[in-house]
């Protein structure tokens, strides 16, 4: 910020460090909950479609658009939102985002039939591929690369992990004690505390960027392109994976996204520059966040099943059973930017993925008919999320990895791409697999070995997560010289990198 500053009385102005130093914390607050309130959309009306069934008559499918619009509309424009906040400016985009998610929030809640609130969710959606960026992009200009950045970004991490584990809570304490519209509610007042958080934080980042100019057919391909391969995942509940409109859609979609990508590499200012993902850091954060969001949307999903269909928990019951995978992220949160310092970012996620994996394993192994709170529940859900925890938390240090600061929200939009595209191929996958061992049985012994099975396909994932994360991140050779000689002076070393991450 510029300037000096005086209080209402004329006395002298603050310090330029404790300017910053306030600046960046309203910052991180905003970027915080931006990423808690995307990611709590995520998950927060799961528990309530039963209710929004049976209140607005939604038939066949139909209720399923309810969550899929939503994810439809993130996933697809995730990185035009990115490019964006590059472009127009974080404040801008970031403003535009809540007004609008914040908007579609109150017609959600306010709904009157399955088109109007199906509606609401897809803006919804618009709103959230502006806003999920943005927060990460904040983290890096508020915060100079090194440990500050570190525990930031591992905040951010807690924040979106935590924010779609609490969906699943909110979702049922909301829906038994106020109704299914509380669920779409909620956003409104968080929304209005973010506007009044960005606005304490004054100017954010530089002002728009006026040499150079939106990528406008890498915009439409992209869009289209994502939100075709996404459209294609999410209905594989209803076409199978081998039918003509499934293939055709993917199949659109995967001729999309090569068109896309012979574009950027021709454009002078592109949505997605090819050359971000060559370097390995950046590389494995996406590939890593792909997996590990594939197992977490689909642990969210088949425990909430398991909670309501075989064990017998209502709506409140289900939700307060996911208390411990929250207190399992947190938890795992708060260690994880220490555990950076002291182990480095390839140990920490690869110990961090396989900890889910364990995790993941043990919810299939007691996935029965006659499981218990303690050994089918409360073990699996604090081992999978500790693991989570820790291995959500380094992703944002290596996406940022040898990232210009006018490319932060390119390198956001791919990372929050990849969390949104392998958490609905995650899905479409398990439930698939799911449905194929239930077979036409109802019966609890019939789902509960569908979801084991969904359970060990997602242990699978965090287990390939991990190898990952070990084989393809760099070394740690260099990190005691890192930290000694500070990120100018290491950066300009051979090997080294300017965000004080170890080569």
């Amino acid at each position: 910020m510029s300037g000096a500053a005086h209080d209402a009385s004329g006395s002298a102005p603050q310090s330029a460090p404790g300017r910053a130093a306030r600046h960046g914390r309203w910052l991180l607050v905003v970027a915080l909950t931006v990423q808690f309130l995307v990611s709590l959309d995520m998950s927060v009306v799961n528990v309530a479609l039963p209710d929004i069934r049976s209140d607005l008559g939604f038939g066949g499918d139909g209720l399923l658009w309810v969550v899929n619009a939503y994810a439809l509309a993130f996933g697809g424009l995730l990185m035009l939102g990115g490019r964006l906040a590059d472009l127009a400016g974080p404040r801008r985009v970031l403003t535009a985002g809540l007004a609008l998610f914040g908007s579609a929030g109150l017609a959600g809640g306010l709904a009157w039939s399955p088109g109007s609130l199906v509606a609401a969710r897809a803006v919804q959606g618009v709103g959230a591929a502006a806003l999920a960026p943005v927060a990460f992009a904040l983290i890096t200009l508020a915060f100079p690369a090194g440990p500050a950045r570190s525990r930031a970004l591992g905040l951010w991490g807690m924040a979106g992990a935590a924010g779609g584990a609490v969906g699943v809570l909110a979702g049922g304490l909301l829906t038994d004690a106020a109704g299914w519209r509380a669920v779409m509610l909620i956003n409104v007042p968080i929304v209005a505390f973010a506007l009044v958080a960005a606005i304490r934080t004054g100017p954010v980042g530089s002002e728009r960027r006026t040499g150079a100019r939106l990528d406008v057919a890498g915009a439409l391909l992209a869009t289209a392109g994502m939100t075709l391969l996404v459209l294609g995942l999410v209905r594989t509940t209803a076409h199978a994976w081998g039918s003509a409109t499934t293939s055709a859609t993917l199949g659109a979609a995967a001729a999309l996204l090569a068109a896309f990508v012979a574009v950027e590499r021709r454009t002078a200012s592109p949505l997605l520059r090819p050359g971000l993902l060559r370097g390995r850091p950046v590389l494995t954060a996406n590939l890593v966040c792909l997996l590990l969001a594939s197992a977490q949307f689909g642990a969210f999903y088949f425990v909430s099943l398991h909670l309501q269909l075989v064990l017998g928990y209502g709506s409140t019951a289900a939700g307060a059973a996911f208390l411990p995978f929250c207190a399992g992220i947190v938890v795992g949160s708060v260690l994880a930017p220490r555990a950076v310092a002291v182990l480095g970012l390839r140990p920490l996620m690869a110990v961090g993925a396989g900890l889910a994996a364990l995790g993941m394993a043990w919810f299939a192994a007691t996935a029965t008919a006659d499981g218990g709170f303690l050994g089918s529940v409360l073990g699996p859900s604090l081992l999978c999320s500790l693991g989570i925890g820790l291995g959500f938390v380094p992703l944002g240090t290596a996406a940022t990895t040898d990232v210009a600061p006018g490319e932060t929200g390119m390198a956001s939009g791919l990372l929050n791409s990849s969390r949104q595209v392998g958490g609905s191929l995650g899905l479409a996958v398990l439930v698939t697999v799911a449905t194929g061992v239930t077979g036409d049985g109802a019966g609890p012994a019939a789902l509960s070995a569908g979801h084991a099975a969904a359970f060990w396909l997602s242990s699978a994932f965090l287990a390939v997560a991990a190898l990952a994360a070990y084989v393809l991140l760099p070394g740690a050779g260099r990190r005691a010289a890192v930290r000694a000689a500070g990120p100018r002076e290491a950066a300009g070393r051979a090997g080294e990198r300017p965000d004080g991450v170890p080569g």
